[in-house]
């Protein structure tokens, strides 16, 4: 799909004026026209101006799905911002570390989640203003002054995006606008997106899944979309029976759900022209279930963070389950040794690494983490282990490191280690992920106690304060002590495998 656009709000931009009145999102049975999106993010980015905002500020989103979610984030792009889209899970701890490492100026929030970043507004002295969804913001863009804005070229930066870090440190990924475009570009050509389509969209919009995918092909498109607060199984299969969306995006938790409703119903939908799923692997039996309740072949496609997406089953062709497909359009991708970098044959499992003018520039404020995953030759070490078949379907088999991937969400066990290992009656843990039919995987804690009345709802309830919910553990195994080698590591897997024993016997 040829687009001359240096960045997203540029497309979007010349479709609004193009059709302004054209339906491009439907929220909660209220309609917003382009034009209409375009004049609310107009406004947000004369108000951020008239406010103080200067090009290269940093602008966190720290609330739900929405409309003014949008609204703000393209705004903040006409105003020369940068956005930071923060997870609406995330409680004080990961709040104060994002917000301080960003520099954040400016948040917009909402009542539901305000309280949160109150807790920890004291601790960052360079957040100078947080603005909350409804009368405080109708005040903020009626303090707008009408102003000469200009679009940003392709060189400037449009996210920092934070994924967390081996060390529960989360890392700000840098993502340039013409990455966004080069990225959403490949996709729209890859799965034929046009402006007849019509996407479901009810993943989170903080989450690369929702918005540089959901949201931004919308946009660079001219499509429509029905945007939902959150993922209801009853609600989407009922939006779904109603016949006029031709586009479902989820990961394999939601179509978990999606398979579980059905069975209660006595209608089908009928087929859509694509789903997608990703930010897991989906399982080969809902793969295959789906397929029969629901008419349909889900199409996985593979992404992260620092890229977006990077590899896709083909629209047109074999959709092989347990695969995520080649690369898109213009992208490349290999698997290579772990240890000498040669690229491996056909088959064998190694650290896959992809290049092209979707990756990112780089990790804010952290040169040195950038130059471990980006090669002088571009190419970028994703820490993930698969292998690719001979005919270019590349397989997912794990992780270098130890990531955890629950509901479609990323967690470092170290991160949630450090947490527990803050109680008092914990004298050791490891936390590992176990295999969950709902989730993908779960956090589960193997927990050395100090005192031996400690609870599995203690360790739990431990974690309120600091961690986002699912990374929370979901079980708790006491043990007596944690398998490690002559060094004096923890041996995970082995962790792993006697926590799998210990269900199996009970």
């Amino acid at each position: 799909m040829a687009d001359s656009s240096s960045s997203i709000v540029e497309a979007f931009v010349r479709h609004a004026e193009g059709t302004p009145e054209k339906p491009c999102l439907l929220f909660e049975g209220e309609e917003w026209s382009y034009e209409e999106l375009r004049e609310r993010a107009a406004t947000f980015a004369s108000a951020l101006r008239s406010w103080g905002l200067n090009t290269g500020e940093r602008v966190a989103l720290f609330l739900g799905n929405s409309p003014d979610f949008l609204a703000a984030y393209l705004g903040t792009h006409v105003a020369g911002g940068v956005v930071v889209p923060v997870n609406t899970a995330y409680r004080r701890g990961e709040l104060r570390h994002i917000f301080d490492d960003a520099g954040v100026q400016l948040c917009l929030t909402d009542g539901e989640r305000r309280p949160e970043l109150e807790r920890v507004r004291e601790d960052l002295p360079e957040l100078q203003a947080v603005i909350e969804t409804g009368e405080e913001l109708d005040t903020f863009l009626n303090s707008a002054e009408t102003g000469a804005t200009e679009l940003p070229d392709g060189e400037d930066l449009a996210v920092i995006a934070y994924t967390s870090g081996t060390t529960g440190r989360s890392k700000g990924a840098m993502l340039l606008h013409r990455n966004l475009v080069a990225n959403i570009e490949a996709i729209c050509e890859a799965w034929r997106w046009t402006a007849d389509d019509h996407l479901l969209l009810t993943l989170p919009l903080f989450h690369t899944h929702g918005l540089t995918v959901g949201a931004h092909g919308t946009f660079f498109s001219g499509a429509s979309a029905e945007l939902h607060r959150s993922f209801d199984a009853a609600r989407v299969y009922d939006a779904l029976l109603g016949g006029t969306f031709t586009m479902f995006f989820g990961v394999p938790t939601m179509y978990t759900r999606l398979l579980r409703e059905a069975k209660t119903r006595e209608e089908s939908p009928d087929p859509l022209r694509l789903y997608v799923a990703g930010s897991a692997a989906l399982s080969p039996q809902a793969f295959d279930e789906f397929e029969k309740l629901f008419g349909e072949r889900i199409l996985e496609r593979y992404g992260m963070t620092e890229t977006g997406m990077n590899l896709t089953n083909p629209y047109d062709g074999e959709r092989r389950s347990g695969t995520v497909g080649g690369p898109f359009p213009g992208q490349e991708a290999r698997v290579v040794d772990i240890e000498s970098r040669e690229v491996l044959p056909a088959g064998e499992v190694g650290e896959i690494e992809v290049r092209g003018p979707h990756v990112f520039e780089g990790y804010w404020n952290r040169p040195d983490a950038t130059k471990e995953v980006l090669g002088e030759d571009g190419w970028f070490r994703t820490e993930d282990l698969g292998s690719v078949s001979e005919d270019g379907y590349f397989t997912i088999s794990g992780r270098t490191k130890e990531l955890i991937i629950s509901g479609g969400y990323n967690v470092y066990p170290r991160e949630v280690e450090e947490v527990l290992e803050g109680h008092p009656g914990v004298a050791e843990v490891a936390v590992v992920g176990l295999p969950d039919e709902e989730y993908g995987e779960k956090v589960t804690a193997a927990v050395v106690r100090d005192d031996p009345e400690l609870t599995e709802e203690e360790v739990k309830d431990f974690c309120q304060d600091d961690l986002a919910g699912f990374k929370k553990p979901r079980e708790v195994f006491f043990v007596e002590e944690l398998p490690r080698n002559a060094l004096g590591k923890v041996q995970k897997h082995l962790v792993q495998e006697s926590l799998v024993e210990s269900k199996g016997e009970a």
